[in-house]
This record gives structure tokens, C-alpha cells and sequence, in this order.
């Protein structure tokens, strides 16, 4: 247990700071709703037969995915933008800042390389050495496709201030980087990024940990709000009232970028469908919805672009906008244009 992709659990003034959190009720974090892991009839033997012997058809692409391998060292003008490495990895530019989201890029989403899922094929992988100076990492959880050891040590040096959920700081003390540069949330809590950018905590349906000690360290969604853009951050979640609420409380947003894959009928509380993906975009009121945590590993039984698919669909019948750029590509959140469906093999 001391492998260091493993981390570390919260101890000292964090552990202090972390009992006082109206989150944590009897020794972890829970959620706002309550949440069951699996649904009423499966359990984890059913569910590991499932993943490695009943393989949903095309669960992983059967030919490369193309990838648009731009120049991330270039700053979008004066219009926010994104930049999409596929699963929940994504670059954003805002205001001249680059804030860098959940950044996985070992190639695997497990603590070991030769063990665990790796990434589907791309033409060219994005790495760590593409990256210029990165002004924020946000981490929204630990779990391993969003916090990934050797894209952290790896960007360190790079990388003005890390902010994440209550801790998460310990993982990143342990791989090395100094507290000074680690802020951490509880729901709820804000702190201003630079004049005139807010970044809030808010509650998200899942869970933690990176090994068998669960909900030691929270997990969260995000409100970014600039003077030029309000962005929803969703992270992990599965479908539930509070998306309505943060609507209420938060929206209208311009962009809601929330998971839309992973998902499964064994665990329907801590993944949402893509028809809930884009319900949820209804809930905040958001004038776009963009799909992640798809398109790069295969953690669930189901076809590769099955999540895309279904979520245009289900946004076509609620008349929700997406946003679904090219894996790589810049794409600026002020003139959006149209958006091509690259996963049909129309590149």
C-alpha cells in the first residue's frame, strides 16, 4: 500500500479540517442523496463476469481515433476556449488563464501500467511535454481516470496552483507538491481565481478512493464564473435533484460540460445515462451541454459511442445544444459553430 500511485489518506490538521465538514458523517463523506453503489440484485462477482466475459460489441473502437494534435502552447485571442483529450481531460483558456481539468495522460487509468485499462488508440496521444505552463489543475475526485499520478508529477513543475475537494491535498503532498500550492473545497466553499473568477464547490452524486478505503476524501462539481463566461464543471455524478437546484441557485449557465458515459444498469445512482446527461443540462439551464467522460477508456460494458450517440438523440428531443469537438481541437465557447459528428468516421 506504500506504491505511491496509490496516495495517501488524509491525516494531521487535514484529517481536523475534514471531520468538521457537514459532508463527512461517520468517518466519510456522503452524499447529499442517498446512494447505493449497485442496484438492488447485482453485485461485484456478477459485475466482473460482465466486464471481462459477456464484451458488449465495439466496447473499444475497432480503428484509431483521430485526434487533432494542435499547438496547445497557442492562447484562443480574447474568447474563452476549450480543448478536449478525451474522458474528462480537458484545457480550458479563459481571460488569458489556462485552467486544466482532471488531467489523465499515462495512457491507463489504474494505478499500474501493464495492469488495468488502458486508452483506446489514438493517431497521436497528447503527453504531458505538449503542455506549456498551466496556471490551475482542477481535480474534482481521486479516482484514478481523473487523478493520475504520473500526469501530476510529471506537470508539477509547470503548474501555478492545484485546487480540488477536501483531501485530495494528501495525494498531492505525498507525489511531492508543495501545500502552499494546493487549495481544497468543501461544498460550497469559493475562492476567487484571479480578479474578476469565481470558482465554487458544489455537491455531485459519486464516491472516492483509490484503494479498498472508500469516501476518505470528497468528491465535487464546479461553478467557474468570469466576467466574460459562467461555466458548469460536473465532474463525477449521477443524476439527481441537485442539478436543478444549482440551476436555480447558479444558472442560467453558458456551458454545461457533465459526464456522459462509463454507465451501466448495475450502478444507475453514481453514473448517469446519457439521457440523464442532458436532463441535467435542462436542470441548470444551460444554453450548451458538453458531453465527457467518454470517448478514450472503456470502463463500462457498453459500445464505445454508444454514450454520443445517445445523448444527440435525446438532445434532439429536448432541443438542448451540444458541444462535441474533435478530440485535440480547439474550439472557442463564444462562436461555437457547427458541430460535426467526428465519431461516425466524418473527420
Amino acid at each position: 500500500m506504500l506504491y505511491k500511485p496509490f496516495g495517501k489518506l488524509p491525516s494531521g490538521k487535514r484529517l481536523e479540517r475534514i471531520r468538521e465538514s457537514r459532508a463527512f458523517v461517520d468517518g466519510q463523506f456522503r452524499n447529499v442523496q442517498e446512494t447505493v453503489m449497485l442496484a438492488p440484485g447485482a453485485s461485484y462477482p456478477k459485475l466482473m463476469y460482465k466486464f471481462f466475459f459477456g464484451r458488449t460489441p465495439e466496447r473499444e473502437p475497432v480503428k484509431p481515433i483521430p485526434l487533432v494534435h494542435g499547438d496547445l502552447h497557442q492562447r484562443a485571442s480574447d474568447e474563452p476556449s476549450i480543448v478536449w483529450f478525451g474522458h474528462s481531460s480537458y484545457l480550458l483558456t479563459i481571460d488569458g488563464k489556462r485552467i486544466l481539468v482532471d488531467p489523465v495522460f499515462s495512457g491507463h487509468a489504474s494505478p499500474f501500467s501493464l495492469v488495468g485499462v488502458k486508452e483506446f488508440p489514438f493517431v497521436k496521444r497528447v503527453t504531458i511535454q505538449d503542455f506549456p505552463a498551466i496556471d490551475i489543475v482542477l481535480l474534482t475526485h481521486d479516482h484514478y481516470d481523473h487523478l493520475d499520478y504520473e500526469s501530476i508529477a510529471g506537470l508539477y513543475p509547470r503548474v501555478g496552483k492545484f485546487y480540488t475537494t477536501l483531501g485530495v491535498g494528501e495525494h498531492l503532498e505525498y507525489w511531492g507538491i508543495e501545500k502552499s500550492s494546493i487549495v481544497e473545497f468543501d461544498w460550497w466553499e469559493s475562492a476567487m481565481l484571479w480578479p474578476g473568477a469565481e470558482l465554487t464547490a458544489a455537491p455531485s452524486r459519486h464516491f472516492s478512493g483509490r484503494t479498498f478505503n472508500r469516501n476518505k476524501s470528497l468528491w465535487a462539481s464546479f461553478i467557474l464564473k468570469t466576467s466574460s463566461i459562467k461555466l458548469y464543471l460536473g465532474g463525477d455524478s449521477g443524476y439527481s435533484q441537485t442539478f436543478k437546484e444549482l440551476g436555480e441557485r447558479f444558472g442560467p449557465f453558458d456551458l454545461a460540460i457533465l459526464e456522459c458515459g462509463q454507465y451501466d444498469p448495475m450502478w444507475p445512482m453514481i453514473h448517469m445515462a446519457p439521457e440523464e446527461t442532458i436532463q441535467a443540462g435542462v436542470d441548470l439551464k444551460a444554453a450548451r451541454v458538453m458531453p465527457v467522460h467518454w470517448g478514450k477508456f472503456a470502463l463500462a460494458n457498453h459500445a464505445w459511442k454508444d454514450p454520443i450517440v445517445r445523448a444527440v438523440k435525446k438532445a434532439g428531443e429536448l432541443n438542448v445544444p451540444l458541444l462535441t469537438p474533435p478530440i485535440g481541437q480547439m474550439q472557442s465557447l463564444a462562436s461555437v459553430g457547427e458541430q460535426r459528428a467526428w465519431w461516425t468516421g466524418e473527420f
